[in-house]
This record gives structure tokens, sequence and C-alpha cells, in this order.
């Protein structure tokens, strides 16, 4: 195909255009010429030219075209480009899918469905092929229509930095790369570039529609706010330049807070510790928040500053509880953690003392032990000076640990689960007592942990709830001669 005459002022536009865009292929997207990098391609100038300019600086290249089979005319779009790589000794794949079923199905945008059917395809070829990279012809227009997508939505400034040149997309790959090289380059160059190497791409008239968000910002929006400032892309463009370094520099930050307040990263769960977490300055909060939901999340979208500075103003309380996220998603403060957990995501109990699921009630032995769930292990003895006894009773600090006066004491001891009509009568409180739900509200036992708490009780009488206080009619007096001791512990692991 013969070569389209390109003024010369243009011919010195594409010659300093290449220039830079090698240097990006090399430093920015740290690509190699040693490995084929797998080129997803539409037709459009855009991918075209992402195409042959890899092809052009020495790259191996790998064409993939999926088509969507949305247009009448997408098979004869797919037709000239298998021809076009053919011409140029280009190796080429291509493959089409039902998108508007797809989109039934699983109940998605075809918008979504198109991208996800795309990329899904695009990212197992780049894997079956040993590619270094899968890239993707993005173009400065796209970084801007981007930025101000997520700047409507509310966006903090991850979203507000745009796309890069270099990064991952866990929900379809953890470990392949995806490189977008063009994001320096305005549509327009495309198109030329195109003309100046005897492209001829496809227009897809889908991109005039105004059923998108992105056309309609593209089509209506830009155009608004160009009438306020002619130069208005270059400038949301710098700006997204901008924040993407503001946002490298956060990133180390966030790396080296993550390690320190991230107690435990499990699939669908990331535990933090609470004291440490609570401490930071909320934007720090948003973004380990926002890092948490897409670990236990992966691919998620609907992430709204409003849902990060809820998860901050939430933490900023210390309150023990539970706030509900996006996509099911639960956080809670629960003692000395902070859990993220996602929705089907089965919480630890590993960390309080549990009755058996097959057990409410069980007789404790004196002296005796007892085995209770997650390894925990509730004993008794009898101490022989009750002097001693009451020396170390008061200056215990442990609140799983406790000695009481055993003539007051039925000779029947149970631990067992709460019951309905529960009172308990703390120590302290000489005479007063409460319902122990109240007592569990006022102490802040996380309210799953409350069903299955143990308690020790003589009759139906509540003696001593672990880990917070005994009854105040049982505790050691100078006048105590008999003394039991008891412990609740987990067995060393």
């Amino acid at each position: 195909m013969t070569k389209i005459a390109i003024p010369g002022n243009l011919c010195g536009l594409i010659d300093l255009m290449l220039n830079n865009i090698d240097s990006i292929f090399r430093e920015n997207c740290k690509l190699t010429r040693e490995r084929s990098i797998l080129v997803g391609v539409s037709g459009g100038p855009d991918s075209l030219c992402l195409m042959e300019a890899l092809r052009q600086a020495g790259y191996p290249v790998i064409v993939a075209h999926f088509n969507h089979q949305l247009r009448p005319d997408s098979d004869a779009e797919a037709n000239a480009l298998e021809r076009t790589t053919s011409r140029k000794n280009i190796p080429s794949i291509f493959e089409s899918g039902d998108v508007r079923g797809f989109a039934e199905n699983e109940g998605l945008s075809i918008e979504e469905a198109a991208r996800t059917m795309r990329y899904r395809f695009l990212f197992d070829q780049a894997r079956t092929r040993n590619a270094q990279a899968l890239a993707v012809g993005h173009t400065a227009d796209d970084q801007v229509e981007t930025v101000l997508m997520n700047f409507l939505r509310g966006a903090g400034l991850t979203g507000l930095k745009g796309m890069t040149y270099r990064s991952l997309l866990p929900t379809f790959d953890e470990g392949m790369p995806l490189v977008r090289p063009l994001l320096d380059i305005w549509r327009e160059e495309t198109v030329v570039y195109c003309a100046a190497n005897g492209l001829r791409p496809y227009y897809d008239p889908s991109n005039d529609s105004l059923n998108f968000l992105r056309n309609r910002i593209r089509h209506l929006l830009i155009p608004q706010l160009e009438t306020y400032n002619p130069r208005f892309r270059e400038a949301v463009w710098r700006t997204a330049r901008s924040l993407a370094s503001d946002y490298s520099a956060l990133i180390e930050v966030i790396d080296a807070t993550w390690s320190e307040c991230v107690r435990s990263e499990q699939p669908g769960l990331i535990t933090f510790d609470a004291e440490m977490l609570c401490a930071y300055a909320s934007g720090l909060q948003r973004n380990l928040i926002r890092r948490a939901l897409e670990q236990v999340v992966p691919g998620i979208t609907d992430m709204r500053f409003s849902t990060l500075d809820s998860a901050a103003e939430f933490l900023s309380t210390r309150r023990y509880g539970r706030l509900d996220l996006t996509g099911g998603v639960r956080l809670l403060l629960e003692g000395d953690v902070v859990y993220l957990a996602g929705k089907s995501v089965k919480l630890p109990f590993e960390r309080w003392p549990q009755m058996p699921q097959v057990e409410d009630s069980m007789v404790l032995p004196i002296p005796g032990q007892l085995n209770l769930s997650g390894g925990w292990l509730f004993s008794c003895e009898q101490w022989r000076i009750p002097a001693l006894a009451l020396e170390q009773a008061l200056n215990n600090e442990n609140p799983f640990q406790v000695w009481l006066d055993a003539s007051r004491l039925s000779k029947k001891l149970e631990v067992r689960s709460r019951r309905p009509g529960d009172r308990f009568e703390p120590f302290g409180m000489d005479g007063h007592t409460l319902k122990l739900s109240d007592f569990f509200i006022n102490e802040k036992l996380p309210l799953r942990a409350r069903e299955a708490w143990p308690l020790l009780c003589s009759g139906d009488t509540v003696i001593w709830v672990p880990g917070y206080r005994p009854a105040h009619p049982y505790r050691l007096t100078d006048k105590t001669r008999q003394v039991i001791y008891f412990t609740l512990a987990q067995k060393p692991s």
C-alpha cells in the first residue's frame, strides 16, 4: 500500500513522537526486545499506531483482536486487520464472542461486558504466548476522559492520577503487566502516524453513541469546558501527571505503614493492629483501607471516596463495632484488631474463648479441666493458703484468672453459654445487678462473640465472666478460708 503524502512539519512531529515513544517503551513500560509483546488491536488508529510503533522500534509483536459482534461491519474490520498483519508478517490471533449474551447473563452493561470479555481473551493469549506484557493503545485523550470520569464519581488521588504506563490488573492476571505506551500521545497524532505509515484505521461508530458515559464526556463535556479554557485537555493531562508523581511518594508511605500495622493477610480477610491503624491520619487510613479492599475484592470497581471516608470516620471513634462497606465487605473493630472481611468470609473466633458448638453447658470438676473451642482450656484447683490467694487476687492484672471464695460456691459448678434472663453482679457493684447482655455491651464485647462466651456458674448464678470480672459476692475477703483458683488460657501451639 502506498503511503499517503504528509506535510514536512507533520513528518517532523512524527519523528519526534517516535523518539519519545521509544524511551517510553524502555524506561516507563520496562519492555525489552528479547521477548514478544502481545498487542491488543481493535483496528482503530490508536491500537494500529501502537502496533506499528513497536514493530518499527524492533520489538517482537503479536497482535490479538477480539470481535465483540456488536456491529454489522465488525467481521469486515477483523478481516481488514488480518490482511494488514499478514502483509507486515506480524503473528496475529483473532477471536469473537457474544457480548450481548454475556452482558444479559452476568447482569452487566454492554460496556462492562465488552471490556471483561476482551481482557479475559487478551490476558489468556498473553499467558499462552509467554509474552512479557500486554500492550494497549490508550492515549492522552483516554487519560483525560478517565480522569474526568473518576472525578465525576468522587474519586480520590488514586482515581485522579489516571492510568499508568505499566500496571497489574489482578482481576485478570496477577503477574502479567499491562502497558500503555501512548499515554503521552494525542488521538490526532495517532491518526497522522497511521496515515504516514499507510495504515487505514477502521472507524467505530459506537464511539459517537451518547449512551456511554465516556462518549458523553468526550463529545459534550470536554467541548463545553474548552470554551472556558481552550487547552483544557492539556491542563487535565498535566494535572494527572503531577498527581501520579505525588501518588508514587504516597505509595512508599503506604508500603511502610502496611508492613507495620497489618497482622495477617488471608484470602478475603485482612487483619490490622487496631491501635496503630486508628492512630494514623485519616488520609493514610483511607489509602490503607483502599489497598485492603483491593486485596479482599480483586477488581473492585465501586470504591467511592465516600466509602473510604466513612471507614476513616468509623476508625476515628475507636468504638468497637461494625461498618458495612461496599460489596458486602465488613469493617470490624474488635479489641486490639480491626478486620476487613469479604462478604462470604467467616471471621476467626480463636482469639476468644468460646463454648464448643455441640455443648451449651459442661460440668467443671474440682480440681479439673475442660477443653473449649479454639484450643482454650478452662482449669480450676484448690489453694491451701488463703492469705497468699488474697494477695495474688489484689495484684492480679490477668482478667482470665480469678480466685474465689469456695465456701460460697455450690459443689456443682458448670461452664456454659449465656441464657435468656441471665443477670450478673459485677465485682465492685455491691448488691447491684444488671442484665448480662447490658454488661457485655458496657464492656464492648464484640457482638459475634457473646452467644458462645463461656460463663462460670454456680447453679443459675453467673459467678465469673472470664476476661472481665467475678461476681461481687464470691470475691475473696479477710475472712475467706477456702479458695478455688480458676484460669482460662489457650494451649501453647
